[in-house]
């Protein structure tokens, strides 16, 4: 019992409000929190008052005290657990923003992004990454796990059903769409590549060798590659009257003179490599290939792999840039085609 009066006595002096200042009082709630744990009166593991002693103490409404606490919250100095209060999380009072960055899975490329879009926030900015592997559920758990604890939410959708509805979850004015967006996600900013119109701009600046092969070949997986994609692919053979071919698997298609693949993702670049080597195929000459998202690898592996690529590192840069100036924008981050000895 002298504990928790004790704790009450010494805790609750921590929160100091002046009412004829200029200063609105949920900052001064925010400035005192902030003041306690740098001068050492609160640290790491500390419970704060709770809300309706603040408000009963310092005649404040129970949203003013709740305003000044989400904003902390969201930021990561503080943390709320159920049924208990709010408790210190971390003494680093100078981190302004806390991100949530949820991408669909983790490669070199996105590795690009990701360390240009780092680069680009400045100081005080916490950003914790997190991956969906194409997976709904583990989308909508990753996304209701975390409502509430972030300034910033950055979602790449992918092509996943119903993510409108998880999303619509979040604050609306913290939410960034990132590389996929669909029609049902229209109201969020979003930095997005056009899949549909990349492709075909791509080939057709590729036309001229495209047309020496027989019959030109996706690889496409409906369940991770975006749907704008087979699209555009369907348009440019048709524009064009190419013979075509359209698989969702390499794993049992023997290459053959003639064709020329465009392969999507990096592992179906890999086994086309390996089979077209066990074939006794000449790459360029008998087969072809384009790849999508360029690489360094891609630069040197057989003398160089054709690719139609964002480019990733601006797509990161941008990002930081909408974030840090909260921009309610859309931008459509364009493709180029980097021809190269595979074509």
């Amino acid at each position: 019992m002298f504990l928790e009066f004790f704790y009450y006595i010494y805790f609750m002096d921590i929160v100091s409000i002046i009412k004829k200042s200029g200063v609105p009082r949920y900052k001064q709630i925010i400035t005192s929190v902030e003041e306690a744990i740098v001068n050492g009166s609160l640290r790491k593991g500390d419970k704060l008052p709770s809300l309706n002693s603040i408000k009963d103490k310092h005649e404040v409404s129970r949203d003013t005290v709740f305003t000044a606490f989400n904003e902390l919250r969201c930021r990561g100095v503080i943390e709320s657990i159920a049924g208990k209060g709010f408790y210190v999380a971390s003494e680093d009072v100078l981190l302004n923003q806390k991100i949530f960055l949820l991408f669909d899975e983790f490669n070199s490329f996105k590795e690009d992004l990701y360390n240009s879009f780092i680069n680009n926030l400045g100081d005080g900015v916490q950003v914790d990454i997190f991956f969906h592997h194409f997976n709904e559920k583990v989308f909508s758990k990753l996304i209701y796990d975390n409502i509430g604890d972030y300034s910033c939410y950055v979602i790449m959708p992918a092509n996943l059903p119903h993510t409108h509805q998880v999303i619509d979850r979040l604050p609306k004015d913290k939410v960034y769409i990132l590389d996929q967006t669909h029609k049902e996600l229209a109201q969020y900013p979003a930095i997005y590549q056009n899949f549909q119109n990349d492709i075909i701009k791509g080939l057709n600046n590729a036309l001229y060798a495209i047309k020496k092969y027989e019959k030109i070949i996706l690889l496409f997986d409906e369940n991770k590659q975006p749907q704008g994609l087979l699209e555009g692919f369907n348009f440019f053979c048709k524009k064009n009257n190419l013979g075509n071919e359209i698989v969702d698997s390499l794993d049992h298609r023997k290459p053959i003179a003639g064709e020329i693949f465009v392969i999507p993702e990096d592992r179906g670049l890999i086994i086309i490599i390996k089979k077209i080597k066990k074939e006794g195929l000449i790459l360029s000459e008998d087969i072809g290939i384009i790849s999508y998202n360029d690489t360094l690898l891609k630069e040197i592996v057989e003398g160089g792999i054709t690719t139609i690529s964002t480019d990733f590192k601006e797509m990161g840069k941008r990002l930081a840039q909408m974030i840090m100036n909260k921009e309610n924008v859309k931008i459509e981050n364009p493709a180029n085609l980097m021809i190269r000895k595979s074509l």
